[in-house]
C-alpha cells in the first residue's frame, strides 16, 4: 500500500490508496468525479455527512478514518454548513492545475511550487486570467474522487483544516481540477479555487 499524502496552504495528510495513468478516460471521469463531489458537499452538506459517514464506515484504508476525533469534527462541521452555490468549470484554472500535475509527473516533487518557484498565481496568468483570491489542495494517493473529496474534508493531522476550507470557502466560484500519475504516490489530483476571474 502507498502512502498518501494530502496538500494545502495548511499543512500534511498521511493515509492509504491507489491509481491510473494521465489523459485516460479514467482520469476525465476522476476530474468530472471529484467537480461533482465538491458541489454535492457545497451545495447538500447534511447530506454530504452522511456520505462522509457511510464512506469511513466502509473504510479499510486507514488515514484521516483512523482519526476518529478530525472524523467527529468534518461530521460536526457539516451538520452545521449552510448550502453554497456549486463552483463552476474554468479552463484557465484547468489549465492551470494541469500543468502543476505535468510539472511533478516528470520530477516526483510534491506541493504548491512549480519550476523556477513558480506560484498558483504565475500558473493562473500563463493562461491568460488572474485572480486576487484563490487556493490550491492537491491529493496525492487516492484515484477515486469521492475518497479524495472526504478526505480532503477530514483533513486529518492539517492545522486550521486548510483543505476543508478552501472547498467551503464561499468567495470561492470557480475551479479547476486535473488529476494525473505521480512517480512516488502513484496517482495525485490537483484542485485550483478562485473568486472572481480576471481574463487578460
Amino acid at each position: 500500500m502507498a502512502r498518501i499524502v494530502l496538500f494545502g496552504a495548511a499543512g500534511v495528510l498521511a493515509a492509504v490508496l491507489a491509481i491510473a495513468p494521465i489523459a485516460s478516460a479514467r482520469e476525465r471521469s476522476i476530474e468530472t468525479g471529484v467537480l461533482d463531489e465538491l458541489n454535492y458537499a457545497r451545495t447538500q452538506p447534511q447530506a454530504y455527512a452522511r456520505v462522509l459517514q457511510d464512506v469511513a464506515y466502509r473504510s479499510r484504508a486507514g488515514g484521516a478514518y483512523d482519526d476518529p476525533a478530525a472524523l467527529r469534527e468534518a461530521l460536526t462541521f457539516l451538520e452545521r454548513q449552510p448550502p453554497l452555490p456549486p463552483l463552476s468549470a474554468d479552463d484557465a484554472l484547468g489549465q492551470a492545475a494541469l500543468a502543476h500535475v505535468d510539472f511533478q509527473a516528470r520530477d516526483g516533487s510534491v506541493g504548491h511550487v512549480g519550476p523556477g518557484g513558480e506560484t498558483l498565481s504565475q500558473r493562473l496568468r500563463r493562461y491568460g486570467a488572474f485572480a486576487s483570491l484563490m487556493g490550491e489542495n492537491i491529493a496525492y494517493g487516492y484515484g477515486d474522487p469521492r475518497e479524495v473529496v472526504s478526505q480532503l474534508i477530514v483533513d486529518s493531522g492539517v492545522p486550521g483544516r486548510g483543505h476543508r476550507a478552501n472547498i467551503f470557502n464561499p468567495s470561492y466560484r470557480e475551479v479547476g481540477i486535473a488529476c494525473g500519475p505521480h512517480p512516488v504516490y502513484r496517482v495525485m489530483c490537483v484542485t485550483d479555487f478562485a473568486g472572481t476571474l480576471m481574463r487578460r
